[in-house]
């Protein structure tokens, strides 16, 4: 299983990225009291179970608490006059989220491979990581998306600009000599006429969505900085330190590396049938999709469904969501199969695949932003003009759930075209 220790080392590479990265932002004098902990792997350092391994990083966290507040899990500073991290620290954060999920992906398509104790004991913790670092990005890309639809529907320029949060601060881009906040685009000719009802709610819109959007990405990024200085985020990285130098496996994968004889020179483990079952739980999730529905434009159907006063998610967009995490896992299953069979090129990029887990994630982005401008239309005693605006919104963003999965079927039915 020389992909998971392959991502299992990106895992550890990304956390002393991060830690690193932190460390050089961390610099700035804070008050208060503090405290730490860490989680050190490498060549000279021991796990807290005093395993030694050769990964050759280390991981640490701290935080202190007062008006300067410093963390030094992400080298995010509090107080008013904090510095924007450097870029490193958000393509750190991002490389271990992509390194967490490859890991839990794996340990899910060829579990039987694999000690059953220790991958189930292993998935669930990446799955928190992985989503609790995401999330702040997530609300984020959110605010975004809603902002620019709202600039869209009603040509008006008087939206706030998304406040830069934590590690979110370092993509908003500052123009020389600029105030350091992001301006929203002009817009690109007049509201008309028959656009007045909803520019005038469009505005104090704009504003709802930001207040609640931004205080839903400052709890996240307290969160994700309380998971990096917790026991529980240094216990899994003790694991997935020792996952870097020895794969735990089951009867069955010992008696399958033993077939393949020993010696760097031995063949690989033979994966395709486990790859091959990925595949065919991803056939049938698809098969199960309306697909003839979505494969007429404007067919209405996730409008429709989509405008139910219930507060919860509609079931229709579920069997779309688990395809969208089926097909990742069967991507991470030929990711490890290329792995597997160095020679062996052409199930390493399929553009069908990489098109239709791109318009998967649209639709996911797309139900989410709905969800939201529905909540904010639930506010109490809001202006009616505000509420019209949010229902607008609300149904331009499934509009776009019906264009994501009209583009899914779209590529899902050609033919696979591999790149070399």
């Amino acid at each position: 299983m020389g992909y998971l220790r392959a991502q299992a080392t990106e895992f550890l590479r990304a956390l002393r990225r991060h830690r690193e990265s932190g460390t050089a932002a961390g610099t700035a004098p804070a008050t208060g009291t503090g405290g730490g902990a860490g989680a050190g792997t490498g060549a000279g350092a021991r796990t807290g179970a005093g395993t030694r391994t050769g990964a050759g990083t280390h991981a640490g966290a701290g935080t202190r608490t007062g008006p300067g507040t410093h963390a030094g899990a992400n080298g995010t500073h509090g107080g008013p006059d904090q510095a924007p991290p450097p870029a490193d620290d958000v393509d750190a954060a991002r490389a271990l989220r992509r390194a967490a999920r490859r890991i839990s992906a794996t340990l899910h398509t060829f579990q039987p491979l694999l000690d059953a104790d220790w991958a189930e004991e292993m998935r669930p913790e990446l799955a928190w990581l992985s989503g609790t670092l995401a999330m702040e990005h997530a609300y984020a890309s959110r605010l975004e998306r809603l902002l620019q639809a709202l600039h869209r529907l009603s040509g008006s320029t008087a939206f706030p600009a998304p406040r830069p949060v934590g590690r979110a601060a370092v993509t908003a881009t500052v123009p020389p000599g600029g105030s350091g906040v992001p301006a929203v685009p002009a817009a690109a000719h007049p509201a008309s006429a028959n656009r007045g009802n909803l520019t005038v709610g469009a505005a104090k819109a704009g504003a709802l969505l930001d207040r609640q959007l931004t205080l839903a990405r400052t709890r996240a990024h307290s969160a994700a900085l309380q998971a990096l200085g917790s026991s529980r985020f240094h216990a899994v990285a003790d694991k997935v330190a020792l996952l870097a130098s020895e794969v735990p496996l089951s009867r069955t994968g010992r008696a399958a590396a033993a077939a393949a004889g020993p010696g760097p020179d031995a063949a690989p483990v033979d994966l395709r049938p486990l790859a091959t079952a990925a595949r065919e739980r991803l056939t049938d999730a698809v098969a199960a999709l309306p697909l003839v529905t979505a494969g007429s434009p404007y067919n209405a159907e996730a409008l429709v469904h989509g405008l139910s006063p219930d507060p919860a998610p509609h079931p229709q967009d579920a069997p779309w969501h688990q395809v969208r995490l089926l097909l990742r896992l069967h991507r991470y299953a030929l990711e490890a199969l290329a792995g597997a069979e160095a020679g062996d090129a052409d199930d390493r990029v399929d553009v069908r695949l990489l098109a239709a887990g791109e318009a998967l994630n649209r639709h996911r982005d797309a139900a989410e932003a709905a969800a939201a401008a529905a909540q904010a239309a639930r506010t109490p005693r809001i202006a009616p003009a505000t509420a019209y605006a949010l229902g607008v919104l609300h149904a331009d963003q499934r509009h776009e759930v019906e264009a994501a999965r009209y583009a899914f079927q779209h590529s899902w039915r050609k033919e696979p075209i591999r790149l070399p």
